[in-house]
């Protein structure tokens, strides 16, 4: 095959100025990463023991008991809740997704309530709504309280799941305080909640059990990759429900982050299998996760922010652009572009030769973002005339 691996396939190349969307392939990731991926592919080796070793690396650098690799952000839910329900039951494994004969409710407040919900479903879990989003509709001004919290759990609950950004964090601390007592888990969807990387540690430290990243966002790593990070022994569950089980329990050598004591046995594949990680995902995550967390964030956005001043610069005076800093937006700076018909000019930028992508996610307020995350920097003089070009 040529070496434009792409034109051998037919399929454009894009300019990507809309940020680490899973839909155009995520991160783009860094040498290093590629390089490790492909050493790791020349070898074989036990996943369950390179799993163990992700699991140090992972707690190292989040402060969690345990971590693992998982598929992406939504199978790490999916396995959180699996674990929730199940812990170390291996006949409640084996039964998985038909969860009506133990606790399979996760209570959900409508305020965190996303399509990702359907990642927790996935497990057998049945979601349970709570509170209101008053907020949100601008109808009021109270949040989620803990009496609700306590009304809601049941001999049912098997855990609490969260989806948190910079406006609904402090609602975590209040969950925590709450179910931590009883015994429920607080799950926590923090896919793209990176950078700052001071996240890999918050949400643990305000009381979450579970806690899901993307790695083939912020943190660089292979697109198919993500973090499940929490308490050991519901990591454990996670870890025994995703690996392969097809194995000889007399030689069996089972990572030291499951408990076969506590399981009374081994299970067999569980539900987690199609969520199976390989090494190659595993280590490029890891080494990705390595450069994400020894990054310094502020350099890495002054420069961001010098590239967006010269895009901004150079589509001149006719398109009115403001630079939000990474204060603001929460994770990295962006440029604001005011335009008349966002959605015409969007469908104009991806009909082009190459086609370009911005951030639709605020165009009902006449807006398109250029988000720099996934923008390599030959592209900026490509994306500006492309820009010009298809104004009206």
């Amino acid at each position: 095959m040529s070496k434009d691996i792409y034109a051998a396939l037919g399929v454009k190349r894009r300019i990507n100025a809309a940020g680490t969307l899973t839909r155009l392939g995520g991160a783009l990731m860094d040498e290093e990463v590629v390089a490790a991926m492909a050493a790791a592919a020349r070898a074989s080796v036990d996943i369950g023991e390179l799993q163990a070793a992700a699991s140090r690396a992972i707690s190292r650098i989040t402060t969690a008991q345990a971590g693992m690799v998982t598929t992406g952000a939504a199978a790490a839910l999916t396995l959180a809740a699996a674990a929730a329900m199940t812990r170390w039951d291996i006949a409640r494994m084996a039964a998985l997704p038909h969860a009506d004969g133990f606790p399979n409710e996760i209570i959900l407040p409508r305020t965190h309530y996303t399509s990702y919900a359907h990642a927790l479903r996935a497990s057998g879990a049945r979601i349970v709504d709570i509170g209101h989003n008053d907020r949100g509709t601008g109808a009021g001004v109270r949040g989620l309280e803990a009496w609700e919290i306590e009304a809601a759990i049941t001999p049912r609950t098997a855990a609490f799941a969260l989806a948190v950004n910079p406006g609904n964090i402090p609602d975590l601390k209040i969950v925590a305080d709450v179910c931590r007592p009883r015994d429920v888990p607080v799950i926590v969807d923090a896919a793209a909640q990176l950078p700052p990387k001071s996240n890999l540690k918050k949400f643990l430290e305000l009381g979450a059990d579970l806690v899901a990243f993307s790695g083939g966002k912020a943190i660089g790593g292979p697109q198919a990759s993500g973090i499940l990070a929490g308490r050991r022994d519901l990591v454990g569950a996670a870890l025994a429900q995703q690996l392969d089980m097809d194995v000889s329990p007399a030689t069996w050598a089972p990572p030291d982050l499951i408990d076969v004591k506590a399981m009374k046995g081994v299970p067999h594949h569980g539900l987690g299998r199609g969520f199976k990680a390989g090494k190659e995902e595993i280590v490029g995550l890891l080494v990705a996760l390595e450069r994400f967390a020894a990054a310094d964030d502020e350099a890495s956005n002054a420069a961001l922010e010098k590239r967006l001043a010269r895009i901004s610069k150079d589509l001149g005076e006719g398109i009115a652009g403001r630079i939000v800093p990474a204060r603001e937006t929460g994770r990295v700076p962006q440029l604001h572009l005011a335009v008349e018909d966002p959605v015409a000019l969007s469908r104009r930028l991806q009909a082009g030769d190459p086609p370009v992508h911005l951030s639709e996610r605020y165009a009902a307020q006449g807006i398109l973002i250029i988000d720099p995350q996934a923008l390599r920097p030959e592209d900026d003089a490509a994306l500006v005339k492309a820009v010009r070009s298809a104004l009206p």
